[in-house]
């Protein structure tokens, strides 16, 4: 008799969405961790100096899309900025069109979100944005995210997509500090969905791959590391555990115990 196949938990994007899209290559952000810049490197498509550098994908952008059985994540591995948000507008209206549920991941300008809104306000029960916001600690977002607007320029925008009558999600993964409770506490009046807390993954090795092994960088790390330990997150769970507004993401899940899918999309 043979043996039933055991199968394996998602994580990662796979969490929140059936389906990835980009039309970018490469990231403006140029965050020192970013799992995107790693792979990019590790294949051979980008080196550490030339990620900064966003490449559009033309052919993407007559890409005909049919409806899926399921929610897309939009973008993934490049972030929407004032530079490129006329292309990113021409692929989402792409995909929006053919009746397709998006979630709009980003770590937001508030023009941009305010130009998204605008234009797609008869696509707002098909979009849902998830803004990621692992600090409310500027100094602490100037070092880690580099390029991206700080927590202001965040903030604003997700009170700005809620005011909008759009749904409205936080992703704090990586945190950055051991502040979540405090973040929560900030995020929590405009978010209509959820707020996914998440350890930063695999931080020392990226950093390396992405070229980001100075000795202030890795101390950093360790540093980042150490303050969230299996006691601090289980004590975070803890708190924060009944409430059905915060989510954890895998890194967190493998610490407390708790439930992971073993079906892509489930926001769950």
């Amino acid at each position: 008799m043979s043996k039933q196949k055991k199968e394996k938990p998602v994580f990662g994007t796979k969490e929140w969405a059936r389906y990835n899209e980009n039309c970018i290559a490469g990231c403006a952000n140029d965050c020192r961790y970013c799992y995107a810049k790693s792979m990019a490197i590790r294949f051979g498509r980008k080196t550490p100096d030339t990620w900064g550098s966003e490449v559009i994908d033309t052919k993407k952008l007559t890409k005909r899309f049919n409806k899926r059985d399921g929610r897309i994540m939009f973008p993934t591995t490049h972030d929407i900025t004032p530079n490129n948000l006329n292309v990113i507008m021409t692929f989402l209206e792409n995909i929006l069109k053919a009746g397709n549920e998006v979630l709009i991941v980003s770590k937001p300008h508030p023009d941009c979100i305010e130009d998204i809104t605008r234009r797609f306000v008869e696509f707002r029960e098909q979009i849902m944005f998830r803004f990621t916001i692992g600090s409310c600690n500027n100094d602490v977002l100037r070092f880690w995210d580099q390029n991206a607007p700080g927590f202001e320029e965040r903030l604003a925008s997700l009170s700005y997509a809620f005011g909008a009558g759009f749904k409205t999600s936080v992703s704090c993964e990586p945190l950055l500090d051991n502040q979540a409770d405090g973040l929560i506490s900030m995020l929590y009046p405009y978010v209509n969905d959820a707020i996914w807390i998440g350890k930063a993954n695999k931080l020392t090795s990226r950093l390396k791959i992405n070229g980001h092994d100075d000795p202030e960088t890795i101390r950093k790390a360790e540093a980042l590391i150490e303050s969230q330990s299996d006691d601090y997150i289980m004590d975070l769970y803890e708190r924060h555990k009944s409430d059905t507004r915060i989510k954890w993401k895998d890194s967190v899940k493998k610490v407390v115990g708790i439930y992971m899918p073993v079906i892509s999309g489930l926001d769950i």
